[in-house]
């Protein structure tokens, strides 16, 4: 028949066997999954081994408190790592077995050295990662916006860093107004990575109205940066569609979120200035480029008020000889209408004093040898010769009424052809032309007569009667005609 035990004895052996197998302290390695403390000072673990991402051995581990707090003060000041779940230890220890509470490890001491190492050699794997994987410098790539106004910060907001950056932002020396925002986080601790993770998701929904990302804290130890040393972080800062500006209070070693983010600054306040800077550089190239306008601007104005000048002073000096011109025509021609007019007035008046000479010769040697046939005839000569002339006196009052009638038209014709040519050159006159609501346009200084001859987002100027303006071609439409 077999042997039997009761619970107690078969633990009892166990435990016997244990203490055989396992007299002294032994090293052992693992990862601490799990670890608790309780009120009196008691530190409780579970410890780890993993094959990749599969557990393939798991262990209880406990430290009493008069051990656990020299371990935890030597541990954190030799690695400036806070004791906590995910670190992977070299801890010498006795193995127990209890009759209630079974096997476990009792930690006696620990190897500070083998976790730096461990430490860093996971920062250079996650590090080496991320460059074979192509995404280490993708959020470095990204364009930096000319004017970064709209910002998301990733913080707490009882943090000093988040304080001192959004005092340092909207305090700033030229008075620029920042839109921010802040998504509110852990920024240390086993919750911080998650916490951030998902701060950054719901800045990428929401991705148009930021233009850049701030990841800020205020200084600390060095054991309270572990979480920014973390892979899946680090690959969402590399994806993230916005630049990501950290501003992690230290300056001893960058994290591998500093090493991957568009731009690492020392401090929040550092951060804060970064953003000012990049305003103030912009709005300094805006007061240059106003400058030249303005410059550029004033030396068009001057040429071509210079040209219209000299166009009006050629115009008005055209006009007024022509006008001089014209009057001196006139003139001359009605000097000669006057004179041919005399001219032919005294023509017909001494040929009427010739006949009525001859007439008067006729009558005097008809005299004699007519008598009284000439007496007779005499009364009807009389009246002949009085009607000649007052047929002659009547074509000359006619001759001189139409001459003078013609003389005034032609003089009020030429008048008025020179009031029309006067109106005209006043209508022509520049000035004129824009004082009755029409415009010159121009592109670089030359006015523009089709628009063929502008193309999309081309800057043209508009000059009116009393000043001048600018405009950008947004759309465009040419005639068939």
């Amino acid at each position: 028949m077999e042997q039997r035990f009761s619970l107690s004895q078969l633990n009892t052996l166990i435990k016997d066997v244990l203490f055989d197998a396992f007299p002294a302290t032994v090293w052992v390695v693992g990862e601490i999954s799990e670890l608790n403390e309780n009120r009196k000072g008691h530190c409780y673990l579970e410890l780890i081994e993993k094959e990749d991402v599969e557990i393939i051995a798991r262990m209880k581990a406990t430290i009493w408190s008069y051990t656990y707090h020299m371990l935890k003060t030597y541990f954190e000041t030799t690695t400036g790592q806070s004791f906590t779940q995910g670190l992977k230890i070299l801890v010498q220890v006795t193995v127990e077995f209890h009759s209630s509470f079974g096997l476990s490890l009792n930690i006696k001491d620990i190897d500070p050295s083998y976790t730096v190492g461990n430490m860093v050699l996971q920062r250079k794997e996650i590090i080496e990662r991320l460059k074979v994987e192509g995404v280490f410098d993708m959020n470095k790539e990204l364009e930096f916006p000319l004017v970064p106004q709209r910002i998301a910060i990733i913080s707490s907001k009882t943090a000093a860093g988040y304080n001192d950056f959004i005092n340092q932002l909207e305090n700033n020396r030229y008075g620029f107004r920042f839109y921010n925002r802040l998504f509110e986080v852990y920024m240390q601790g086993k919750e911080a990575v998650p916490s951030i993770i998902s701060a950054l998701e719901q800045i990428f929904t929401y991705e148009e109205f930021f233009d850049a990302v701030v990841i800020v804290r205020g200084g600390g130890a060095i054991a309270d940066l572990s979480c920014f040393d973390n892979y899946d972080l680090a690959f969402n800062i590399t994806q993230f569609p916005l630049p990501v500006i950290t501003g992690i209070g230290h300056e001893k070693d960058d994290t591998i979120i500093d090493m991957t983010a568009h731009t690492r600054m020392k401090t929040p306040t550092a951060a804060a200035e970064f953003l000012i800077v990049c305003v103030e550089q912009f709005y300094e190239r805006m007061l240059l480029l106003e400058k030249k306008s303005v410059e550029s601007t004033c030396k068009v104005i001057n040429l071509h008020k210079t040209k219209l000048e000299s166009f009006a002073d050629r115009l008005h000096n055209s006009v007024s000889g022509f006008i001089h011109d014209k009057n001196i025509q006139l003139i001359r021609k009605g000097s000669d209408f006057k004179q041919n007019t005399s001219i032919f007035s005294f023509t017909n008046k001494a040929e009427l004093n010739k006949i009525k000479h001859s007439v008067k010769l006729a009558v005097s040697m008809c005299t004699g040898k007519m008598g009284n046939r000439l007496e007779n005839k005499n009364a009807v000569l009389k009246q002949l010769t009085s009607q000649v002339i007052i047929h002659k006196n009547n074509n000359l009052t006619n001759i001189a009424g139409f001459a003078e009638k013609e003389t005034k038209t032609f003089i009020q014709k030429q008048h008025e052809h020179i009031c029309l040519c006067d109106n005209t050159a006043r209508l022509l006159n520049p000035e004129n032309v824009l004082k009755r609501g029409y415009t010159l346009t121009l592109k670089d200084g030359k006015i523009i007569k089709s628009a063929k001859d502008l193309a999309m987002g081309e800057t043209i100027e508009t000059r009116f009667a009393d000043g001048n303006t600018e405009s950008k071609i947004i759309r465009k439409q040419n005639n068939d005609n």
